[in-house]
């Protein structure tokens, strides 16, 4: 398993019956998580009195109830400054187990800087941005970065993230677009990538109301997305939260689409984040990674 253990501003506390407590700056809150299938006792006092707390409703969805919480917050990862926010379906606005993924691909982008020197660009699409953490991440160590969510709120909220980062006037194109079809444009255009990201959710729908579900729709999108990468590629990573898609399911996909190209090397393993009550692991999910 690869855990994002770096964190400072950032920890899972403590977890029990389908819930985390969890630290986020200065303040702490209490979320659902399904992975949390253990019962263990509540002993520490954030379980009782959190800045906030996410109550899930039976009939699907939930609401926020807020004990002493600002509406916005910052917190720190390294040199990059994130706003958060509490908004619909429980989340903050960062994924904080994609940290182990942004150290990963960040030194790619820096050990080939290197190699390349300053007058060779290292180009790198994000799919599915959201927030702009995997953007961000990768700007900071050098990159150029294509930046592509459906989402105009998340976009906007990306570029505040980029200017709280001191990265407003990095290399990044944002864009507003369905994923899929950013993608098969980019091939007719005959762009490529040195490193593409994807973070593909389970369930969504593009900004003129187009429907994905990752089981039927995530094949498709790596197999065209496989032939964005430059010759001189050095890596493509995908997530996923989605619990039917196992690690050595992702293997496959990125070994059949990218490895049988360009050779190199094809890993997959859960992602996850340390708890400090207990001293293991919460799994989050699982990433596939290639690297040349």
């Amino acid at each position: 398993m690869w855990i994002a253990d770096q964190w400072k501003d950032y920890e899972v506390i403590d977890t029990s019956d389908g819930e985390k407590l969890e630290r986020w700056g200065s303040y702490e809150l209490v979320r659902p998580d399904p992975q949390v299938i253990w019962n263990t006792p509540r002993e520490l006092k954030g379980w009782k009195k959190p800045n906030a707390r996410y109550h899930r409703s039976k009939k699907g969805g939930g609401e926020w109830e807020f004990i002493d919480l600002p509406k916005q917050w910052s917190i720190n990862y390294k040199e990059l400054t994130f706003q958060l926010k509490p908004f619909s379906f429980k989340h903050t606005g960062l994924f904080p187990e994609q940290a182990v993924n942004w150290d990963w691909f960040s030194k790619k982008i820096r050990e080939e800087k290197k190699k390349r020197g300053e007058n060779k660009p290292i180009k790198v699409l994000n799919l599915f941005a959201y927030t702009g953490g995997a953007t961000l991440a990768a700007a900071a160590a050098g990159a150029e970065v294509t930046h592509v969510d459906a989402s105009k709120g998340m976009v906007t909220w990306a570029r505040e993230n980029a200017k709280s980062s001191g990265l407003e006037n990095a290399p990044i194109r944002w864009l507003v677009d369905d994923c899929m079809k950013f993608v098969e444009r980019e091939i007719r255009r005959g762009n490529h990538y040195d490193g593409i990201i994807m973070d593909p959710p389970s369930y969504g729908r593009g900004p003129k109301g187009e429907i994905w579900k990752i089981e039927e729709a995530v094949y498709p999108l790596v197999q065209k997305s496989a032939k964005l990468l430059s010759n001189d590629s050095i890596f493509f990573l995908i997530n996923s939260y989605t619990t039917g898609l196992a690690p050595a399911v992702l293997t496959y996909m990125i070994g059949l689409e990218v490895e049988k190209k360009f050779g190199g090397h094809v890993e997959a393993s859960e992602i996850g984040l340390p708890v400090t009550s207990t001293g293991f692991v919460l799994p989050c999910g699982a990433s596939g990674r290639w690297e040349k």
